[in-house]
């Protein structure tokens, strides 16, 4: 079963700038979230406490990056936004951006 999978602006920009392995891992990420979907598991896909957001986790060698995403009707996911991870902690920013975005594809009425 395929899902689609919709990449809004700023995570295109963001996976553009990405270091030619990582933006590689990056877009094979985002193809097992389209054929897995929901079921995609750790440690490739993991749900954000207190919020209606997903993290794709990707890592080559030492580079990390997150990109979030959302589900929206029946079978598409929507990547909102990506960030080079350098901490531990996924950042609180990066989360509250994600939102921002995802609020504003909402309320733009998209598909």
């Amino acid at each position: 079963m395929q899902f689609e999978v919709v990449l809004l602006a700023p995570a295109m920009e963001f996976i553009g700038s990405l270091e030619v392995k990582l933006k590689a891992k990056a877009l094979r990420t985002i193809e097992l979230l389209r054929h897995f979907g929901p079921q995609l598991p750790m440690p490739h896909s993991r749900k954000l406490a207190d919020h209606d957001l997903w993290e794709l986790r990707v890592r080559y060698s030492s580079n990390i990056c997150r990109l979030f995403y959302f589900h929206h009707k029946d079978m598409i996911y929507v990547v909102t936004s990506g960030y080079v991870k350098k901490s531990e902690k996924t950042s609180q920013a990066e989360i509250d951006r994600a939102i921002r975005i995802k609020e504003q594809f909402m309320r733009g009425g998209r598909r």
